[in-house]
């Protein structure tokens, strides 16, 4: 079964982690440090390591201050983490529309829907093309709610010029095997802004802090724990991993640009298909390669290909469909527009070792279903 997303080892990163497992260091050790400086590189705003791209948007809202009471605005058009990770805090999650053409969150939806209680904007670059940070941010500064963005596509993006990193107050990343570089797992946290670093350091590290100490230091083993945290620390071998792969993001965000121009020469005249949107302001790390198939035939085509050895995917079911959030009273038609594009959404195969030879497989086998 060629997949729809795969990782890429090369043996550098396989060096790299064995370095790291003979040394002093499995966890808490330079090398976290290390890839977090990489990070910044990329990023653009200093980054702080956690074990997932979920527990980077749990820390990211409870560094934002989320608790019971207030609202965050977000899109359907994600994985549940992006919504669940304010839910858990206690946050009601308000489900905005999405752009028709790129499936980012929609400002003019979000702007109708804010309220005194939203505390936090969260945006999500959809395979890897960067949400519009610019209008998002102004009605962030306009009703004093903060901006998180969720990068998990999209390291290695610019927006209009600037890093992903440095485009919302809080920025999270995944650093799972099918985005666009690995540590097998692993995410993290870039924000501007100190005061929200450092309340990311102490979260994803059970609260602790050596610093501003409410009592009398007894000696070197002393710390204390002023706000609740989780233990979401990523260790030295996944982040060794981590700054060898960073090394060739280049490289990979170059072949993923390739096979997505590729697909749109060898896609453009197929009927019923319409491909992934274009926008000039933006430089994406194509993450995904989403195609729509109309005419209500996305359920044949999705099984025809995976019957064909081609693993497509569908990315996503809206949020508000999963049964935990129909038991909080969201239903079905809240996000038109997302519920439309879920409905024909298919995400082909994309990733930096695809041949061209196999994406030629893709292509022909889906003119055939089309055709037919």
């Amino acid at each position: 079964m060629l997949p729809y997303g795969r990782q890429s080892i090369d043996d550098a990163d396989v060096e790299a982690v064995v370095a790291a497992l003979g040394s002093d260091w499995l966890t808490t050790g330079p090398r976290v440090a290390e890839f977090e400086a990489d990070l910044e590189k990329v990023a653009g705003a200093p980054c702080v390591t956690v074990t997932n791209g979920t527990t980077a948007l749990h820390a990211a809202y409870a560094a934002a201050g989320v608790t019971s009471g207030d609202e965050v605005i977000t899109t359907p058009m994600t994985f549940v983490a992006t919504a669940s990770g304010a839910a858990m805090l206690g946050a009601k999650v308000i489900f905005a529309d999405v752009e028709e053409d790129t499936a980012n969150l929609d400002p003019a939806a979000v702007e109708a829907a804010l309220t005194e209680r939203t505390k936090v904007i969260a945006a999500v670059d959809y395979a890897g093309v960067p949400a519009d940070y610019d209008r998002l941010r102004k009605l962030g500064e306009s009703s004093g709610a903060l901006l998180v963005g969720d990068a998990a596509h999209s390291i290695g993006s610019t927006y209009k010029g600037r890093p992903v990193g440095t485009l919302a107050d809080l920025t999270t990343f995944s650093f799972f095997p099918t985005k666009n570089f690995t540590t097998g797992e692993g995410g993290a946290v870039a924000s501007t802004r100190p005061e929200l670093i450092k309340r990311l350091k102490s979260f994803r590290t059970v609260g602790v802090v050596r610093e501003g100490l409410r009592h009398a230091d007894e000696g070197a083993w002393w710390y204390e724990v002023p706000e609740f945290g989780l233990n979401y620390r990523l260790p030295d071998v996944l982040c060794a991993l981590g700054s060898a792969q960073l090394r060739r993001l280049g490289e990979f965000k170059a072949r993923r640009a390739y096979l997505s121009a590729r697909y749109d020469e060898l896609l453009a005249d197929v009927p019923g298909l319409r491909l992934p949107a274009q926008r000039p302001d933006t430089d994406p790390m194509r993450h995904l390669y989403p195609v729509r198939i109309l005419d209500g035939r996305r359920r044949e085509v999705f099984d025809r290909l995976r019957a064909a050895g081609i693993g497509v995917q569908v990315n996503y079911i809206p949020v508000y469909w999963h049964p935990v959030f129909e038991d909080l009273g969201y239903r079905r038609g809240m996000c038109p527009v997302a519920e439309a594009f879920y409905a024909e959404e298919l995400s082909l195969p994309l990733f930096a070792d695809l041949s061209d030879a196999d994406q030629d497989r893709v292509v022909e086998t889906l003119r055939g279903i089309l055709g037919s």
